[in-house]
């Protein structure tokens, strides 16, 4: 039986005041579209942010990409007044910024349903020291959490890094915020690379997250959407192998045995999870290019 499995290789953030930059993203190869309030938007534009958006919206068709929009925060009156617009708009989820607690999670949930929201799933932005802190109790929380997204230029402010390539200083809390969603089954997905310039150091980064353990890594611009969807898209090999040890296994079941052997390698049953996510991925990547644009 196949997992139920999204794919997030990339979630572009669109500034929702911008209303060329959202018909433009109805066109690109981005498995996630996160329409921006928050930080992209001017103060002087907020308002105007929330009719563009809900103007653009009215035609809700950008294929087979996710559509989330990215709130203000609710401790304040643009996030609430920004809740009672996305509420009623044709999106999948609602995204809130810098959660960090278990607590703000459960009142952001019972504000977006009094909102009318009950049917938008809910992804998180972990991007403080404390978020990190509580990202297990936060990833417990409720199970309408979808993703965990890590804002990362903030945190490594707040944590005093130097900015490196290798993003040493951030390793600790990454891991953690990833070990916090795999303990709970939830989507994880690193912060944007920044340099728009730097071909090798956002190819290197990509491939970081990736192999660190994220699912995916957020985008700040068109130009990056090659190199994260390329990172997180699984090689033929490994779909082809993905599929020797769904049938290897099912042999070795009908036959009495808990693990398999290919090609002299041992299959433990706990590879079944890797290979069903794999293929899954594969799928949706197929769809997503196949979308007419």
């Amino acid at each position: 039986m196949m997992q139920q499995y999204r794919s997030r290789r990339t979630m572009l953030y669109v500034p929702a005041h911008i209303g060329k930059h959202i018909e433009k993203a109805r066109h690109l190869p981005a498995d996630s579209i996160i329409f921006d309030l928050q930080e992209s938007v001017p103060l002087s534009e907020k308002e105007r942010a929330r009719t563009v958006l809900s103007q653009h919206l009215q035609n809700s068709d950008f294929g087979y990409s996710e559509k989330v929009v990215r709130i203000n925060p609710l401790r304040t009156e643009l996030g609430l007044q920004d809740l009672q617009v996305v509420a009623q708009l044709d999106v999948d989820a609602i995204m809130f910024p810098r959660v960090e607690s278990a607590a703000e999670v459960i009142n952001c949930i019972q504000q977006l349903d009094e909102a009318g929201g009950t049917d938008k799933r809910v992804i998180v932005n972990i991007e403080s020291p404390l978020g990190v802190l509580r990202a297990q109790e936060i990833a417990a929380s409720s199970e309408r959490i979808d993703a965990i997204v890590m804002g990362t230029t903030d945190l490594a402010t707040e944590l005093k890094l130097n900015q490196t390539m290798d993003r040493i200083g951030l390793i600790t809390s990454l891991s953690l915020v990833i070990l916090a969603a795999r303990a709970h089954n939830i989507c994880v997905v690193d912060g944007p690379h920044l340099d728009l310039k730097n071909i090798q150091a956002c190819e290197y980064s990509c491939r970081q997250a990736r192999d660190l353990g994220f699912d995916g890594k957020t985008v700040i611009h068109p130009i990056q959407l090659t190199y994260n969807n390329d990172a997180f898209t699984p090689r033929t090999r490994d779909v082809e192998r993905a599929k020797q040890i769904l049938v290897a296994l099912d042999d070795a079941e009908k036959q009495g045995r808990s693990v398999a052997v290919i090609d002299d390698q041992l299959i433990e049953p706990s590879l079944h999870i890797w290979a069903l996510r794999i293929i899954n991925i594969s799928e949706q990547v197929k769809k997503l290019a196949d979308w007419p644009k």
